[in-house]
């Protein structure tokens, strides 16, 4: 199946980030949020990035407004009627997600792909509200989406090979290395990454170094860009915990329980660099 036409539900950071890469690949974009006021600041965040590429010799300002002008703003999710591949990039949340989907089912074009954006929840649970369980799958972008060059594309129980190939093929058009992966808690990137940022929160829970020393030996000694607990800020700390208990809910094993320091900060609202304050603050 050749898809022509893209439909993006939530404005947010992830997802103006993949409606920008799915614009510049030469797509025509529907970008769907609640309000237009959501649409309108998820546009202006891909017209500011677009304008440094401009900026930086990247592209031209004709370049530029071609982009822009391949999307398109909507605030009804009927408007799925129009696309070939729906990629949902709403919250977190099981029950949301599962109801965009039955919504989308109802909405979509009888050969259109339903995938979401995911970074842990069970692709085959969100295909289980629809009609259309075969064309239902995972396409987890990596943030910030226009710069991190994976995409892992999970296959739920039921996913086709034919919409497995058409969500690949898609995948490299954005200049994107698609990788598969199978429907588990986490998928890989989370079910490795978090462990390791929850047992560095563990290490400086228990007072084994301070905060600045773990994330030194992870940059210095094992060559990481940006240490964990560095990095859980910048992700936030609210997804980390629900990651985390994602994973310890998803396989029963207590080498997934969050560490009681992770979720004494989300209680007390240091998020991390989005809130101002998380295990470093943010001016």
């Amino acid at each position: 199946m050749e898809i022509k036409r893209v439909m993006v539900i939530g404005a947010g950071q992830m997802g103006g980030g993949i409606a920008q890469v799915c614009a510049q690949a030469g797509f025509d974009v529907i970008l769907n949020d609640i309000s237009e006021a959501a649409f309108e600041k998820g546009l202006g965040v891909i017209t500011k990035n677009l304008s440094r590429g401009v900026d930086k010799g990247r592209m031209t300002e004709e370049e530029k407004n071609a982009v822009l002008g391949r999307i398109r703003k909507s605030t009804d999710l009927s408007d799925a009627k129009e696309a070939d591949l729906i990629i949902e990039a709403a919250v977190e949340k099981m029950e949301i997600k599962q109801s965009i989907f039955r919504q989308l089912d109802e909405h979509a074009r009888e050969h259109a792909i339903l995938s979401t954006n995911t970074s842990a929840l069970p692709i085959t649970e969100i295909a289980a509200v629809t009609k259309r369980p075969g064309q239902v799958i995972g396409m987890h972008f990596m943030n910030p989406v226009p710069v991190m060059k994976l995409v892992e594309i999970i296959r739920g129980l039921a996913t086709t090979d034919e919409t497995y190939q058409a969500v690949e093929d898609m995948t490299r058009k954005l200049s994107k290395t698609p990788v598969e992966v199978n429907d588990y808690p986490g998928f890989v990137s989370n079910r490795v990454l978090m462990p390791m940022i929850n047992e560095a929160i563990y290490t400086l829970y228990e007072g084994v170094a301070s905060k600045e020393a773990i994330d030194d030996v992870m940059k210095l000694g094992m060559n990481h860009p940006m240490g964990p607990l560095q990095l859980a800020d910048f992700i936030g700390l609210d997804t980390c915990l629900y990651i985390m208990e994602v994973l310890h809910e998803g396989f029963g094993d207590p080498k997934y329980r969050p560490c009681p320091l992770l979720r004494k900060y989300v209680n007390a609202g240091w998020l991390g660099k989005k809130s101002g304050r998380g295990f470093y603050v943010y001016e």
